[in-house]
């Protein structure tokens, strides 16, 4: 059975989901709420790459329902967001390069 990732801190976790989001490799997977949340706010997937491939990890991560994974939120402005940073909630796992995105939203939105 495959290692689980375990807790990162806010600057391990934006390198690791830069470089696993920059790989060829990368595999995404998404939560229907986050599909749900980008089409509402008119964000696009080209977007949501973005933030992953160039965001920053501010704030300690939270626990996932799976055992040794964490839910991180990943921040940054893109080319299509007029200057407002988008939020991604991924949860990362770095030997498989997957990322499992949650939720998408405005950062300054409450």
């Amino acid at each position: 059975m495959p290692k689980a990732p375990g807790k990162w801190s806010p600057g391990r976790a934006t390198q690791e989901i830069n470089k696993c989001a920059k790989s060829d490799s990368l595999s995404v997977s998404w939560k229907l709420h986050a599909k749900e949340q980008m089409r509402e706010r008119g964000i696009i997937m080209g977007d949501v790459l973005h933030v992953l491939k160039r965001g920053f990890v501010y704030s300690e991560p939270i626990n996932a329902s799976r055992p040794g994974y964490h839910k991180y939120l990943v921040e940054a402005t893109t080319p299509n967001s007029d200057g407002r940073a988008v939020g991604v909630v991924v949860i990362p796992d770095d030997v498989a390069c997957e990322l499992k995105i949650i939720t998408v939203m405005w950062r300054d939105e409450s």
